[in-house]
This record gives structure tokens, sequence and C-alpha cells, in this order.
């Protein structure tokens, strides 16, 4: 079983419309609303390809039961923390030529106490030897320290499941000590971390090795329409997928860790996995997880000869 926990998951609508007018009443084509937040998206994206799973989420308000509902319709185990601020909803805008605008919530700050029920909520019932991965996804939310992910991975580990962090910032580097299994940064995530940017394939993969010197046991960066590249003690690989039109990225790097981890979680087939998952995620609306269906494996390229000197796309 893989058990997703998101601290700051979300309500996601999304409004595609042929162009937003600042100022002015805008009508849109279409609506829809989707559960969310990186470890919902891992959640729904393993569950579409039949994988067991679980979501771990606090949750509070109606938008919280709502979130909790729609999961559950889509068949998805979900173990719920009560919390009393109200779950966030995040709106996404879509236009006609593919530019996306997004506002994000910031979400209910946690008590102390709803902090501490988080952590053992995972403690208790997830850490047996049922459980292959744990995915700890997202932004922490306020009232959580940020070497908090840090904890739960210390603790989890010591009963035996692999850890999966995609995070950023503060939670991302105090987390590092903890040496998760895989760490999945963007490419603006990971020059975060180093601090410092990253213009080449080479740069990234230089910097990767560096959270792989602090922890990391792999570093699976993801380089938005230039690839992905997965860097381990067994070696390096690169890999693209050809997409030929983007509809939404909206949730695209959670499709892509859910095929990494739902094909073992390591090496050059897992790789593979997730760029397929990744590039179907964008040809669907809004935060849309793709089906087994969705794949189009003949578009993957992967190979262990990273071209460093490849100059990445702003």
């Amino acid at each position: 079983m893989i058990v997703t926990i998101t601290p700051n998951p979300s309500l996601d609508r999304t409004y595609e419309l042929p162009a937003l007018s600042r100022g002015e009443v805008n009508r849109a084509a279409t609506d829809r609303v989707d559960p969310g937040g990186k470890g919902v998206n891992v959640a729904r994206a393993l569950t579409a390809a039949g994988h067991r799973t679980t979501a771990v989420l606090p949750l509070g308000g109606f938008s919280g039961l709502l979130l909790s509902d729609l999961l559950l319709r889509q068949g998805i185990a979900v173990a719920t923390v009560p919390v009393r601020g109200e779950t966030r909803i995040n709106v996404s805008i879509v236009e006609s030529d593919h530019g996306l605008t997004k506002i994000n919530a910031p979400g209910p700050e946690l008590s102390e106490h709803e902090s501490a029920a988080l952590l053992a909520a995972v403690r208790r019932d997830f850490t047996g030897p049922e459980v292959d991965w744990l995915a700890c996804c997202g932004s922490l939310p306020r009232g959580l320290a940020p070497d908090w992910y840090a904890e739960l991975v210390g603790q989890v580990h010591s009963g035996g499941a692999r850890i999966a962090l995609d995070t950023s910032g503060p939670a991302l580097l105090a987390a590092l000590k903890a040496r998760p299994d895989v760490v999945k940064p963007n490419r603006e995530e990971l020059a975060e971390a180093v601090g410092r940017p990253l213009a080449t394939v080479g740069d990234v993969v230089e910097a990767a090795g560096e959270l792989r010197e602090r922890g990391a046991q792999q570093v699976l960066a993801s380089l938005g329409a230039d690839g992905m590249l997965l860097v381990a003690e067994e070696g390096s690989w690169f890999g693209t997928a050809a997409v030929a039109e983007v509809r939404s990225d909206v949730g695209a790097g959670d499709a892509s860790l859910a095929g990494f981890l739902g094909a073992g979680g390591s090496g050059l087939k897992a790789l593979a996995a997730a760029l397929a998952h990744g590039a179907a995620a964008v040809r669907l609306p809004g935060s849309m997880m793709p089906t087994p269906a969705d794949l189009d494996h003949a578009a993957v390229r992967v190979t262990a000869e990273i071209p460093a000197e490849r100059v990445l796309r702003d």
C-alpha cells in the first residue's frame, strides 16, 4: 500500500475561458472542482492506476467535508484528522492560449494539538509492514514547524516504510537529514535548495548530487517541458516525453510522483513511468489525474547519457 499525507489539502476549482480580462466580468466556458493538494493528487493518480492507497488529511469545515466526499466517490480511502479551521479552496484560471493564473489560499492554522494528532495518526496507523511507501507532499500549513516532515520521516523510517518527499524551502532542507528515500523538487525548488540558478541539465545533476550529500537517497528532479532527471547511488538517468498540446499543468508533478512510486520507486523503469504520467496529466483539464488509458509510453525517451550542456528553457 502507498499512503499519502497532505498537511495542507485543498479543493481546486478550475475555470477555462478564452482570455482573462482584469477588472471586468469574465464568463467561463467550463468549470470543475477537484480534490486538491499534492498528496491528494498522488493518491488519485495511484488509485486510477489500480494501486491500493490511503490519503491522510487534516480536514475542517464544509470544504473539508466536500473534499473527503469527492475522494470517497473516486474509491480513495481517507484517514481524516479533524481540525477547527476551514480547508482551503484554490482557484485556477486557464486561458485558451494556455496561460494559467493560480490563486492559492493559505489554509487553516493548525494548533499544537492538531499538529501532534496528525503526526500520531500516521505513526499509529501507517507504519506497519503493509505500507510500502509514505508520500509526504506539499507545503506545511501555518502552525507546523519547518522540521515537522523531518520528525515524520524519522519516525516512519523506523517502522520500515520508504519515504517520498515532495516539498520545498526550509521543510525540504530540514527533512534531508532524516534520509528520505526520494525527494522530488522541480527546477525552481532545487535552485532554492542549493542557493543558485540552474541553467543547464548539468547544473541540475550537480545540484541533485548536493541534496544526496545532505541525505536524500534519490533525487527525482522535474524540469517541466525539458523532462525529468533521476540521480541515485546506482546512477543517473535523463528522460523526456513529447506532448503535442498542453491543456493544464496543474498536478502534473504529482502525477509524475505517482507514476514513479507505482513503478517501484527506483531506476530507469520508474523514471519512464513518471514521465508518462506527467505528460498525460498536462493533456487533461484542471487538476484531473490520468488513467492508464491516457498514458503514451511510446512518447517517452529515457537514457543514461546525460545531456549536461543542454540549456533549460525559461
